[in-house]
């Protein structure tokens, strides 16, 4: 992947990458702004998604139809996310529309008026969608079980915010958290697909070159403390999230945790999916997940069970953790291993992946990591390995949200017991 990169770093100090694709007909292209939840004050958690939303709704030059009409007439795709550590905005074209789709994006960067009209009207859909997302218990269930593994610190905050902080937040806060931190030095510039790279890095100079200068700020550290919601609700199922501090990025136990979930909960044919589904019938939905930060990350189990099978539920996970601490197949490394090797080489299909892919790995590593390099830290990790990151993550203090009928749930010290027996 990245012999076919090119990088530059413009005066200003904002870097572009760019990947040539000779056999598709699309680009790609992005802003990745090193920004995002954790990087918020508590009295302005929240403004990072707002903010995110404000940026399609009108400019010094374009309004807001203005912006969708000028992607959708030559059939193109914008959009845009916010994460805990990042907030992308992002085109789709064909080839010989990348003109426009840098102009509009770094418009909307550069140039974002902010009009008091669109942003109480942007202010009545992210209330719509913080609504949305609480009366979807498979959704909020993470944002809780989030706010229990970092408590009262900036990891811990919902993206969205909070219906009374969104309710509450002053226009100036958003221009003001965009001159913060919508910095040359902390965004880079990434564009994947049939492109030049002498092109990319002119045009971005001339639709990027109205970027606020201030100086980086550090987020807090992420300090993993573990702990425990629980909130009964009438519903069809219990909706569980079970989790553990685990490797962030770059450290040695990344490529082993992400094995691990793999075996563990990663398919139809992990361990989770096939004694807690497919034998014993207790849920329709239980899978495990990685979430590596810079400084750390979580290690989670999510099931979606009923009120009768929520007993029996938790002693069998807890079980299956216990064995994978001691004894893993041959086969179940290397299924493991194929279908991590399999995702990453499908993802290089895509333009858009590939864009993303660039950004992130120069934040956080400071460099473009080839594929056969990824495969081969991939086909180094040993069972022995594996096991021994499954010992270390699950030792660790355990952190558990659990959401509906939640009555025949353990709580966590019982748990922690069980983990430590």
């Amino acid at each position: 992947m990245a012999e076919q990169v090119s990088i530059t770093k413009l005066p200003s100090g904002l870097t572009v990458l760019s990947e040539r694709m000779d056999r598709v007909e699309t680009v790609s292209f992005g802003a990745y702004i090193g920004a995002g939840t954790r990087h918020e004050t508590a009295a302005e958690n929240g403004v990072a998604h707002f903010l995110e939303h404000m940026a399609f709704k009108g400019t010094a030059t374009r309004s807001a139809i203005d912006i969708a009409e000028a992607i959708e007439d030559v059939g193109g795709h914008i959009n845009a996310y916010t994460s805990r550590e990042q907030t992308a905005y992002y085109v789709k074209l064909l080839k010989e529309d990348l003109a426009l789709g840098v102009d509009i994006i770094g418009d909307i960067l550069c140039h974002s008026s902010f009009e008091p009209e669109e942003l109480e009207r942007e202010r009545g859909v992210i209330l719509q969608e913080i609504g949305q997302a609480n009366d979807t218990p498979d959704d909020i269930i993470f944002d809780h079980f989030q706010t229990a593994a970092y408590p009262a610190q900036p990891m811990g905050r919902p993206v969205l915010g909070t219906e009374s902080i969104i309710r509450g937040m002053k226009r100036e806060a958003l221009p003001g958290f965009m001159r913060a931190h919508y910095t040359p030095e902390n965004m880079v510039i990434a564009a994947s697909g049939n492109l030049h790279h002498d092109q990319v890095v002119e045009l971005v100079g001339n639709h990027f070159a109205d970027l606020p200068q201030a100086e980086r700020a550090d987020p807090m550290s992420a300090d993993y403390m573990g702990g425990e919601y629980r909130e009964a609700r009438d519903l069809d199922q219990a909706h569980i999230v079970l989790g553990f501090a685990s490797p962030g990025y770059g450290e040695p136990d990344y490529y082993p945790a992400m094995l691990l979930s793999t075996l563990l909960g990663g398919g139809m044919s992990s361990r989770l999916f096939q004694e807690i589904r497919e034998k014993r019938g207790l849920v329709y939905s239980i899978y495990s997940f990685t979430a590596p930060a810079k400084d750390g990350g979580l290690f989670g189990i999510y099931a979606g069970t009923g009120e009768s099978e929520a007993a029996e539920l938790m002693p069998v996970t807890l079980e299956e953790l216990a064995k994978v601490q001691h004894a893993i197949t041959e086969a179940e490394l290397n299924r493991a291993c194929a279908q991590l090797k399999a995702g990453l080489l499908m993802s290089l299909e895509s333009t858009g992946s590939r864009c993303e892919q660039l950004a992130r790995q120069w934040q956080i590593f400071g460099r473009v990591i080839p594929a056969a390099e990824t495969v081969r830290r991939i086909e180094a990790v040993t069972q022995a390995d594996i096991k021994a990151v499954a010992a270390k993550i699950f030792r660790e203090r355990p952190t558990l949200a659990t959401l509906g009928p939640i009555a025949q749930v353990p709580k966590l010290a019982a748990i922690i017991d069980r983990l430590a027996a």
